[in-house]
């Protein structure tokens, strides 16, 4: 697998401002780098440019792996995930009153939650940790 060259690294990361491009986890919160993910994986034709690769965390990295669709809970359809170059993450996605949860607004932004786990037990846990000590969610700027 090429790598991907340190430049267009810092560009992604710089564009997302560290922080997961799907579930909004930073980079400076967990104590590690964020991975790249390829939007449109290179398994179905995706290219290693800035426009088809985003920052996200381990976790919905690993859950994406190289998958582009998810199942919209409440329909059963399946439907193309939340794509962070085309799409709006507030136009999709909020945090539930307490900020621990992403409730999807749209079906994209259910089936997107959904098919990344990011609402599994353990990462609800840790953000409650996080909205404790006032790091999550990420200030807008």
């Amino acid at each position: 697998m090429p790598s991907i060259l340190a430049a267009l690294r810092n560009v992604i990361y710089d564009r997302a401002g560290g922080q997961c491009e799907y579930c909004q986890t930073q980079s400076e919160v967990v104590n590690y780098n964020l991975e790249i993910d390829h939007i449109i994986p290179r398994s179905a034709g995706g290219t290693t440019t800035e426009h088809n690769l985003c920052l996200a965390c381990r976790n919905c990295n690993g859950s994406k792996f190289q998958v582009q669709t998810g199942v919209e809970p409440e329909t059963g359809h399946e439907l193309s995930l939340f794509n962070p170059r085309t799409q709006k993450w507030d136009d999709h996605f909020m945090w539930s009153d307490d900020r621990t949860i992403l409730i999807g607004l749209t079906a994209i932004g259910r089936a997107t939650i959904s098919r990344l786990k990011i609402n599994r037990s353990l990462s609800i846990k840790t953000r409650q940790r996080w909205v404790s000590a006032g790091l999550h969610p990420p200030k807008k700027e």
